[in-house]
């Protein structure tokens, strides 16, 4: 069985297209295919089909459509695992394979593509990212825009169609590539999207590397008249830089720093929120200072240059901030900004080997990586000692692969993110990303929503944000499905998310889930961490603990109790303040989120059958909000 949305709405089976029947009918199924895999409430699914002006047999006749749909699909109208179409939450989920949605495997070989492109593999990058691209039949749900729900996915969905366009370009454009593939592709797009600079730019450098300069000179000259005219701006520092090479160099060179620079950078984030004093020291000590250490490596693991570790649990905005530090220092590092995370697509850590020969290959070295990992490292080494770049190395797992891949000396700097403290890296800038404020939270809501809502209902907006516990992803997704689901009012989804039990269903928004990003944290603890952290979580949540109340809940006397608490600080997993007055009885917090989160995965059937059973007090509230929560 096929489903495919991005065109018109359509289901295959066994290879032929079978009728969806009426309008109404294949909005239910729209949405339900919108939802995949998640439930979609009776309330929604009510919005999208009548639109505000529901009958009074409204459900009814839902479960009519939704009756229908299931002998469409063969469903038995059964509730087992074979079911497409279940109850759940309220509302109804179809189950789909990702395989069979189309959409579902656009977005797995977009995701796949920029990784490739992360990793310095250009021609593997427009590869999958053609492969996603040729999915599309025409505009999404083309016959159902007359739903304004359904109407605003499809725009969504257009949006990533366009930034995938501008991915697969820049991939394209590089050694190997076909220039005039994408000179070709993306001039229909220029016309219709004349504002886009990424699309402007690869329209640029494609007829440059064609030999067509004059054409590519008059296209900027016509975005700069149009940015002026219509929007009163100039084109970007990075564009106009780009306009000067091509008037100044007689062929571009397929490989330069700046196109190097511009592919493993990604762009900085638009609503950027708060982060003022981290931004401001960052600059400061990558752009301008140093951090004390000189030389090469030392015996004791030290390195040369500027570095800055950043820190922070999942979903803080570890890897957002480094970014926008990044674009800010564009200036200072003129050989490249280079972004590497040295993990796979799952999330598992690379080893220095993998690592080394990929940013060989993103710093462009003459010939492909060595056999020899030492070879690698000696060249990665050599080429960053004689340059200014800034090197970010994001989510990285451990201090001994930071070690091998941190500048020996020169001027180039590194900004390393990771969720643990990365205690044996010395000597290092450290900065612990703090939680956003509540008016920070606030601000990033309102940036999503827009301020009205707010504005209309303060208590509802704080709330909300308390509820996700200032978590910059968690305040996103929230406000990204209330800027999606018009007919949800701020209120309404605060009430929701009042039940801790629902929250972490709550907080998704398309490809952007809470839940998928505590996920990989913690399927990288050892089963010793995650015991620890599920026995904490038998506290009430958002209630902080001392010693004592942990060594109870770990049950095991207060040194060892203590160990393991530092083990958990260390993972980024659990934060104690410093006490305001000494010999003040410190206090412990385990994050909001996590908290929820680990009380969703209980242990192992055998490892309960191992100990006696214990009874675990529900989900409650604290009086007073944590002082400490997930971010």
């Amino acid at each position: 069985m096929r489903f495919a949305v991005l065109g018109r709405l359509q289901v295959d089976v066994g290879g032929r297209p079978v009728p969806l029947g009426a309008f109404k009918r294949r909005l239910v199924l729209a949405m339900l295919l919108v939802g995949a895999n998640r439930p979609v409430s009776l309330d929604l699914l009510t919005e999208v089909v009548w639109q505000g002006e529901p009958p009074r047999t409204a459900r009814k006749n839902l479960q009519v459509h939704v009756s229908a749909l299931r002998k469409l699909l063969g469903d038995d109208g059964g509730e087992d695992e074979r079911s497409r179409i279940v109850h759940d939450c309220g509302g109804y989920r179809l189950r789909v394979e990702r395989a069979e949605l189309d959409v579902l495997r656009f977005h797995d070989l977009a995701r796949a593509g920029r990784a490739a492109t992360t990793a310095g593999e250009p021609g593997t990058a427009a590869r999958l990212l053609r492969q996603a691209l040729d999915l599309w039949r025409g505009d999404p749900f083309a016959d159902l825009h007359g739903a304004p729900l359904i109407r605003a996915e499809a725009e969504r969905l257009e949006e990533r169609c366009l930034g995938s366009y501008e991915d697969w370009a820049e991939a394209e454009l590089e050694p190997g590539g076909t220039p005039a593939a994408v000179a070709e592709t993306v001039a229909d797009l220029v016309e219709r999207h004349p504002l886009r600079e990424r699309l402007q730019a690869a329209r640029m450098k494609a007829l440059h590397l064609m030999g067509r300069q004059a054409e590519a000179l008059a296209g900027y000259d016509a975005y700069r008249q149009r940015m002026a005219r219509e929007l009163g701006l100039a084109p970007s520092p990075a564009l106009e830089a780009h306009y000067r090479a091509i008037l100044a160099a007689g062929r571009l060179r397929p490989t330069t720093t700046a196109a190097a620079d511009r592919t493993v950078l990604p762009p900085d984030t638009p609503d950027f929120t708060g982060r003022t004093h981290e931004v401001r020291e960052l600059t400061r000590l990558l752009g301008h200072g140093g951090n004390g250490s000189q030389g090469g490596h030392g015996g004791d693991g030290s390195h040369g240059g500027r570095v800055a570790v950043l820190t922070g649990p999942t979903g803080i905005g570890k890897t957002t901030l480094a970014v926008r530090v990044a674009h800010l220092l564009r200036s200072h590092f003129p050989d490249g900004r280079v972004l590497t995370r040295p993990r796979t697509a799952d999330g598992s850590p690379w080893p220095w080997e993998t690592a080394i020969a990929e940013l060989v290959r993103l710093a462009g070295l003459p010939g492909p990586p060595a056999d020899d990992p030492r070879q690698n490292l000696a060249r990665w080494h050599a080429w960053l000692g004689r340059r200014r770049v800034l090197l970010i190395l994001d989510d990285v797992p451990d201090e001994a692969l930071a070690r091998v891949l941190l500048p020996a000396e020169g001027g180039s700097a590194a900004l390393v993110t990771s969720r643990t403290h990365l205690a044996g890296l010395a000597p290092v800038h450290r900065i612990e990303l703090p939680p956003y404020t509540p008016a920070e939270a606030l601000d990033l809501l309102g940036r999503i929503i827009g301020p009205e809502p707010a504005r209309r209902d303060p208590r509802a907006a704080q709330e909300l944000v308390a509820a996700c516990g200032h978590l910059p992803l968690a305040v996103r997704a929230g406000g990204l499905k209330l800027a999606a689901l018009r007919h949800l009012t701020l209120r309404e989804f605060a009430d929701r998310l009042a039940d801790p039990a629902a929250v972490l269903d709550e907080l998704a928004a398309g490809d952007i889930t809470v839940r998928a990003a505590l996920a990989l944290g913690w399927r990288d603890l050892p089963p010793t961490g995650r015991t620890a952290v599920r026995r904490l979580a038998r506290h009430p949540l958002g209630r902080p603990f001392g010693l004592r109340e942990a060594a109870r809940l770990l049950g095991c006397q207060a040194p060892t109790a203590l160990r393991q608490l530092e083990a958990l600080i260390g993972a980024g997993l659990i934060t104690s303040p410093r006490p305001e007055t000494p010999g003040e009885t410190p206090l412990y917090h385990l994050p909001r989120l996590l908290h929820l989160y680990a009380r969703e995965h209980p242990a192992p059937a055998r490892a309960r059958a191992a100990r006696p059973a214990r009874r675990t007090p529900p989900v409650t509230e604290a009086s007073t909000p944590a002082a400490w929560a997930l971010n």
